[in-house]
């Protein structure tokens, strides 16, 4: 493959895409979960190490601090059927005061009023809006008092649609980072899903610091990139939520020349969201679509942990514009050509 070296196709949808043969898809994690392998690069020389996911450690040093996000997955996936006997699959997104944003499928078939009812239940689900965006919509649940449970009883976990199975009962704890704390993602922020709190423990005990964000996965994660010209794809928006202690941390971290290290792109998006040159890093809570490509300039991070993405994905657009284009695309030939597991119960990478 010719190397990208213009200005103009790092802004083409084509330069992101790479070949991968469908076996490397990963179907089921690796137990345990940091026996993972781990391929290392090194941002400026693009030089590649071969290890596994527990000696991550050999490469923190005393005084770097490790950024988790701490959001739960919840079993948003839900199966009913309407009145006419029609199936319907509802992936819910973003809960709002009015309801839940949520992915629908057959879209067609749910227009405004349309009632799902689901088996075993009083609950039922009614389209209160169609949204912009193929398959969106409100939906406004009746007879549902406690939502929680409700979803603990007939959810199932929103596995991918590249994870080819049928849901298992196994998933609700493999789907799930071991530190997940804060209810509602529609998908596993899935650079985490490597740690072992020994593994964290092993940090803590080199002297590197960790402290957590929230960010919750929606849309943002489901919607493709269908531009030619990436430029002009809009990021669907997730809530994040920064604390001052995590904020005062970061901002030690880099008055004492430490390194702070992402895990995943949604904490990345989440700290170049909070971060100024002229304030640094900033608490509090808010909205981000925040859209992460090459030409941008990082602030806010200086190592990356996360997992091999999708072809022609914001997320590898992301990890492009942080190792650069062409070092990220021959680290992706170098993990196909030697057996990586892809996309969220696969392997990981550590860019530094």
């Amino acid at each position: 493959m010719n190397e990208i070296n213009n200005s103009s196709s790092i802004f083409s949808l084509n330069s992101y895409r790479y070949d991968l043969p469908p076996h490397l898809i990963a179907q089921y994690p690796v137990d345990p979960r940091d026996r993972s392998r781990l391929l290392v690069m090194d941002r400026t020389s693009g030089d590649l190490q071969d290890r596994i996911f527990a000696e991550v450690t050999d490469f923190f040093k005393t005084g770097d601090t490790l950024v988790l996000n701490r959001t739960r997955v919840i079993p948003a996936r839900l199966f009913g059927n309407k009145e006419t006997g029609a199936a319907i699959e509802i992936l819910l997104l973003v809960k709002r005061e009015e309801g839940w944003e949520a992915l629908v499928k057959p879209a067609r078939r749910m227009k405004r009023g349309a009632v799902v009812k689901f088996p075993g239940s009083d609950v039922s689900a009614e389209v209160a809006e169609v949204l912009e965006g193929n398959g969106c919509r409100l939906l406004r649940f009746n007879n549902c008092p406690d939502m929680d449970g409700f979803l603990t009883q007939a959810g199932q976990m929103p596995l991918p649609p590249y994870i080819d199975r049928e849901t298992e009962a196994g998933d609700r704890e493999h789907y799930q980072t071991v530190y997940a704390r804060e209810p509602g993602s529609a998908a596993a922020p899935t650079a985490g899903l490597h740690f072992t709190w020994a593994l964290l423990e092993k940090l803590q005990a080199k002297g590197v610091e960790i402290v957590t964000v929230v960010l919750h996965v929606g849309l943002g994660t489901f919607r493709p990139v269908s531009c030619d010209d990436i430029r002009e794809h809009q990021m669907h928006c997730e809530s994040y939520h920064v604390s001052p202690e995590t904020a005062l941390i970061l901002n030690r971290t880099r008055d004492r020349g430490g390194r702070i290290i992402a895990t995943g792109t949604t904490v990345v998006r989440t700290l170049e969201t909070i971060y100024t040159a002229e304030a640094g890093f900033s608490s509090g809570g808010g909205i981000t679509n925040k859209f992460i490509y090459p030409g941008y300039t990082y602030g806010a991070v200086d190592g990356l942990i996360t997992n091999f993405h999708l072809p022609g994905s914001s997320l590898l657009m992301l990890v492009s514009a942080f190792a650069g284009l062409d070092h990220t695309l021959e680290a992706y030939r170098h993990a196909v050509a030697q057996q990586y597991r892809f996309f969220s119960y696969g392997d990981a990478m550590l860019i530094i």
